[in-house]
């Protein structure tokens, strides 16, 4: 009986040294990370106007968004947004992202706007805007 447990103990200490050892051999290696943060000033210090353009579509059924335009006669883009990236997301309940939408604005004041399209975005779901000007 002694021997049968001194040999399942020896048996316990081979296995349980052999996996220590060999988590042990385990290398591991990172990339680098870095944080910062900065003060982001916007490309114009006045409002822009989103407007919506639908479309009734049986298959929702009810209205789709199919054109967002930013900017407007009076609300216009400025000259230091021009030639920019956008990202323009419709979102939805609890801010959820419904359907993004990524260009560039135009590079002349001519339209003073610049419309986005998007597709099959239902318009009763829809209870915000996001838009990102960068560059």
């Amino acid at each position: 009986m002694k021997k049968k447990l001194l040999i399942g103990v020896a048996a316990g200490a081979t296995v349980f040294g052999g996996v220590y050892g060999l988590a042990a051999s385990l290398g591991l290696t990172s990339d680098s990370l870095g944080a910062g943060s900065a003060v982001v000033a916007a490309c114009q210090s006045t409002s822009m106007n989103a407007s919506y353009t639908s479309t009734y579509n049986s298959t929702t059924p009810g209205y789709t968004v199919t054109t967002v335009t930013i900017g407007s006669a009076t609300f216009p883009l400025t000259s230091s947004c021009y030639g920019k990236a956008y990202k323009v997301s419709l979102t939805g309940a609890g801010g959820a992202s419904l359907a993004e939408t990524t260009g560039t604005t135009p590079n002349t004041g001519s339209p003073n706007n610049f419309a986005v399209t998007f597709s099959g975005v239902n318009a009763a779901s829809v209870t915000g805007i996001a838009v990102v000007i960068s560059g």
